[in-house]
């Protein structure tokens, strides 16, 4: 009997701490682990008791790299929960603030987590030795990100100026109108970005993946919409966890989502890109096309070129919505608390991010879900990687291991988001 084991303590280029490990038995794959050992951060039990327009604050701490969505989610909620729904003004705000952080988190992963890999660097330090300009763009890429983010949302990480009904302060158009210069800059550094990442050597493997992402109606899709698949999903919000369910494993401190009546799915840019691309902007489909990409792309491992495409997109939707701005004649509506349970799911950078809560009369949170993408991607990553070690079995298990890593980050994990809770078992002695 032969027996392998590839082991990776540390997953590194990826946000939070994780392991994999990987065994092969008499020539096939007995065993495929993607081990979260980061400890679990109990959000929704934090939640339960507070006051329901603390939400927003509360879940933005979940993850300094995607608070917006948090945020986003958390506010559209409680809004759904207490039967208000914004102005368009406001909602073309919130918009304008998400797409700052598709921008800074999309440019951070594509320069400095992803395209090391394609390169051959241990990392974007050493990549920037031999190419300064292009890790200075990325850089400067996800600084026109945070610019949005920080004039929306009172600073950069962590967002404070969000709250349930609105905004505690909007901006004028003379405030917006310097972020169209920054925007026009940041377009233009889109394409080329589109244009570099397309010429890197992209290994074949394909898998026929069920993606699930919001659809927008007549929008790509950021902050609503119906969650839909490629295999006939089509369902409210509110019909999230009638569909999908989540089981604990004992080898990682985050939850595993599937879908009920089938199995994994995949969430994030790719399956965005494929449910959404018809609705892309026409300088980012025509430059999707220019990079190569169909309408449909099943090729994991070229998410860095729609990651690239959704980058343009939002720059150019960021400048849509600074061009036609007009303020609200108040930055927020009141919400006023009242018995009800809320649905909402916004699309994080990494994909639908689910919320629910549960209030009382009083605003006081009784019960709170948060599902976020990492959790709902973990078990299509293990089935990737088994996928890809079948298909690789014969390498050397260092060049395997590498190829292992490739494909985890690939998914752009975050990790620390997907460790928030576990169901616990109270045994009383």
């Amino acid at each position: 009997m032969t027996r392998r084991e590839i082991s990776v303590d540390y997953i590194a280029r990826v946000e939070g701490e994780g392991a994999l490990k990987i065994t092969i038995s008499n020539g096939a794959v007995e065993n495929v682990e993607l081990k979260i050992f980061e400890p679990p951060r109990f959000f929704e039990a934090f939640l339960r008791g507070r006051d329901f327009r603390e939400a927003p604050d509360i879940t933005a701490r979940i993850c300094g790299i995607c608070p917006v969505a948090y945020q986003m989610s958390a506010v559209q909620a409680m809004e759904q929960a207490c039967g208000v729904e914004v102005p368009s003004p406001i909602r073309d705000l919130r918009r304008l603030l998400y797409c700052g952080e598709w921008i800074e988190s999309h440019a951070l992963h594509i320069y400095m987590l992803h395209a090391p890999d394609f390169l051959g660097y241990e990392g974007a330090i050493d990549m920037a030795k031999d190419m300064p300009g292009v890790v200075e763009r990325g850089l400067q890429l996800k600084k026109v990100g945070n610019k949005i983010m920080s004039l929306l949302g009172g600073r950069e990480i962590h967002p404070i100026n969000v709250k349930v009904g609105g905004f505690y302060k909007t901006p004028t158009r003379k405030e917006l109108e310097p972020l169209a210069e920054s925007m026009k800059w940041a377009r233009d550094a889109a394409i080329e970005t589109v244009r570099w990442v397309s010429q890197f050597d992209f290994p074949a493997h394909e898998r026929d993946y069920e993606f699930v992402a919001l659809r927008g109606d007549g929008e790509y899709p950021l902050g609503d919409g119906r969650i839909a698949s490629n295999r006939g999903l089509d369902i409210s919000v509110a019909e999230f966890e009638k569909h999908v369910s989540e089981d604990q494993v004992p080898y990682s401190n985050a939850l595993h989502a599937r879908i009920k009546a089938r199995d994994s799915y995949l969430v994030g840019p790719l399956a965005r890109y494929n449910l959404n691309a018809h609705q892309l902007s026409p300088l980012a489909r025509a430059t999707a096309k220019e990079a190569g990409l169909a309408d449909q792309c099943r090729n994991l491992a070229q998410s860095i070129i729609v990651r690239s495409i959704e980058v343009l997109y939002a720059c150019d939707e960021a400048l849509r919505i600074i061009d036609q701005y007009s303020p609200p004649s108040e930055p927020s509506v009141s919400v006023e608390p009242k018995v009800a349970i809320g649905y909402a799911c916004t699309e994080a950078p990494r994909g639908i991010l689910y919320h629910r809560y549960q209030i009382d009369g009083e605003g006081t949170i009784q019960d709170a879900v948060i599902i976020p993408p990492t959790s709902q991607n973990q078990l299509s990553i293990e089935q990737d990687l088994r996928a890809l070690i079948v298909e690789e079995i014969d390498l050397d298990d260092e060049t395997l291991r590498a190829l292992c890593e490739r494909t985890i980050r690939s998914y752009d994990p975050c990790i620390s988001c997907a460790t928030h809770f576990l169901k616990l078992d109270r045994v009383e002695c």
